[in-house]
């Protein structure tokens, strides 16, 4: 069962597409962050990905047939995913699904089990929904049907702080030494597009960070969401920072992440496309985002 965040290669014709020359970057909107105080100085501004269009604002189904949601998450994918201090369970994707439950009015119960056990749990009625960052291929809606996207991972380019470079164009990077973890979608990327760059094959995250910290290469590319946590953790020692935009061209970085119901559960689906809809509308879901994004992946 695939993340968003693992690494799996293009499907056919993708190639094809990209050697055409299309890079594929943002395809979510992007908002900015909302105004500060005047005395405040914002050194860093947010972008928060958007997946809703104004102009298509979902139908509200009767939500009356409804009366309680069961979730099912997973236990140990953090910040998306975890047990808090108390042991219960926390997260960017349960504070989400409680916001759902208040914005429907239904009373919501939570349930930790592990990745590899959810889907048969959900298909066992064991549960009504998974929110535990599955993500959504082409296989996994074979399986499951999902909600509209509510996030995706994006690719982006890390340099150090006091590097020159500032133009991600696969020219521009002729020559630059590039880490990235050996056997996946970025590496694959990286092969199609930027065939100039020197790519350096690293058998994790953690040895691909350590030679960008070390001045080994010129830049680091992955996966967006986990190296802004590094960025903003002590691991990093404030050593760097994100150049360029992000890519998020979804045969390498996937389709997004939704919520999981079981097939054929139209009413359930169409409450969360609604509910997720209102919660970005009110600024509930930037609100979210903000709190557990302090650097933005995108």
């Amino acid at each position: 069962m695939n993340r968003l965040c693992v690494h799996w290669l293009p499907r056919g014709g993708a190639i094809a597409v990209l050697l055409a020359g299309m890079i594929v970057t943002a395809e979510a909107q992007v908002s900015p962050p909302p105004a500060g105080p005047p005395d405040q100085t914002i050194d860093n501004p947010m972008a928060v990905p958007g997946f809703w269009d104004p102009r298509r604002r979902p139908e509200r189904p009767d939500l009356s047939r409804i009366s309680i949601i069961r979730f099912l998450t997973e236990t140990d994918y953090p910040p998306f995913n975890y047990a808090g201090a108390d042991g219960a369970p926390a997260g960017f994707n349960v504070d989400l699904a409680r916001l759902i439950c208040e914005e429907i009015k239904v009373s919501c119960t939570i349930q930790q089990r592990r990745y590899d056990t959810l889907i048969a749990s959900l298909n066992a009625n064991n549960g009504d929904a998974v929110i535990a960052s599955i993500a959504e291929t082409p296989a996994m809606r074979k399986r499951l049907d999902f909600s509209d996207p509510y996030y995706r991972t994006p690719a982006r380019f890390v340099t150090r702080h006091d590097s020159d470079i500032d133009v991600m164009r696969p020219d521009a990077l002729e020559g630059k030494k590039v880490a990235v973890v050996a056997g996946t979608a970025h590496e694959a990327y990286l092969k199609t597009l930027f065939t100039e760059a020197e790519l350096k094959a690293y058998p994790n995250a953690d040895s691909a960070r350590d030679a960008l910290k070390k001045g080994e290469v010129d830049l680091l590319f992955g996966d967006g969401i986990a190296l802004a946590f590094w960025l903003n953790g002590t691991d990093s020692g404030n050593c760097c920072e994100f150049r360029g935009g992000p890519y998020t061209e979804s045969r390498f970085f996937g389709e997004g992440v939704g919520i999981a119901v079981k097939r054929g559960n139209v009413l359930l689906r169409q409450a969360f496309n609604w509910a997720l809809f209102r919660l970005w509308e009110k600024g509930r879901f930037t609100d979210l985002w903000l709190r557990y994004f302090p650097i933005s992946p995108f």
